[in-house]
């Protein structure tokens, strides 16, 4: 995995929120292993999904920004649980050098400096009473969970595996609920940064990325698809098939005289929601010329010309 984001991306460091998405969006497309069949494309099309998980959203990129790769192992509410703890008058006791007491925690990434706290009482202060001795609770922790469409689709039981606090790989089983959304955080109670002495340990939370799909797209629960359709049938009318993210295809009536880009809605055949309506399917027609006409077809077509007075760039 990429240990820095921003390089990854391709990206400065001050870059806007829609310059990444923009850079996420040109390497997606170009890394995509449906795309791309370089045997390093599927990974490399992985860190990307993970650098974007973290810079897209503002809040988890200035704790990228402030704490780099460790972010994850601090706590969300670290500076109130500081704040709250060095209004207490703390005793400083361990020193390193001028500028007063230095206390020293490399569990933070970047060693965390306070002048004047004694650090059983910063961690009594933010952890609860009794914390510095009983232990320190776990950190919550968070990773990307990669999914396709269909899979999001669907859900179902799928075994992630992770890097462990040693480094070490670590196996997890995990229930995807059906139509889970992108950005969506599936939490893993327990199974987060170990606590110390008798302290709980902290949550895994699993956050969703739905990769890049080459044929549906989706806005929330809601998925659009292209429908191609034939010249006729979009001038007469017809009835024609649409793939549905679950796997298997719906019928859409095209009303005569439609033309490429209108939209035609398939209540509830979106992503399913366990807990109220389904998302929609959004058909939208595209129409498409056979790229080769037989001598009759070219007759016909010929035919139309001739007698139609339609002009399309004057309507």
């Amino acid at each position: 995995m990429a240990r820095d984001y921003y390089e990854a991306l391709g990206v400065s460091r001050s870059a806007s929120q829609d310059e990444i998405q923009q850079a996420y969006r040109k390497l997606a497309r170009r890394h995509h292993p449906d795309v791309n069949k370089d045997p390093g494309a599927e990974e490399r099309f992985k860190d990307l999904n993970e650098a974007y998980s973290v810079l897209s959203d503002p809040k988890t990129r200035a704790r990228y920004d402030r704490f780099g790769e460790d972010f994850r192992k601090i706590p969300e509410d670290f500076d109130e649980r500081v704040a709250a703890g060095a209004g207490g008058g703390f005793r400083g006791r361990t020193t390193a050098g001028g500028g007063g007491p230095r206390v020293r925690y490399t569990g933070f990434g970047d060693d965390f400096a306070a002048e004047g706290i004694d650090i059983e009482d910063l961690f009594g202060s933010m952890f609860g009473a009794g914390a510095a001795r009983g232990g320190v609770p776990g950190a919550d922790q968070e990773a990307e969970l990669s999914l396709t469409v269909e899979e999001a689709y669907r859900g179902g039981r799928r075994t992630v595996t992770l890097a462990g606090p040693t480094g070490q790989p670590r196996r997890y089983e995990v229930d995807v609920p059906p139509g889970v959304t992108d950005g969506q955080r599936i939490r893993l109670a327990g199974e987060g940064g170990r606590g110390s002495g008798d302290a709980a340990a902290g949550d895994l939370y699993l956050r969703v990325r739905i990769q890049p799909h080459p044929r549906f797209r989706l806005d929330g629960r809601d998925v659009h698809v292209q429908v191609p359709v034939a010249p006729w049938e979009a001038a007469l009318g017809a009835t024609v098939p649409v793939p549905t993210p679950g796997g298997g295809t719906a019928k859409v009536t095209v009303p005569a005289g439609s033309s490429s880009g209108r939209r035609l809605r398939l209540r509830g055949e979106g992503m399913p929601n366990p807990r109220g309506a389904n998302g929609d399917l959004y058909a939208e027609l595209r129409i498409v010329v056979p790229p080769t006409l037989g001598d009759r077809e070219r007759e016909l077509f010929a035919e139309l010309a001739a007698a139609s007075s339609y002009d399309p760039r004057r309507t």
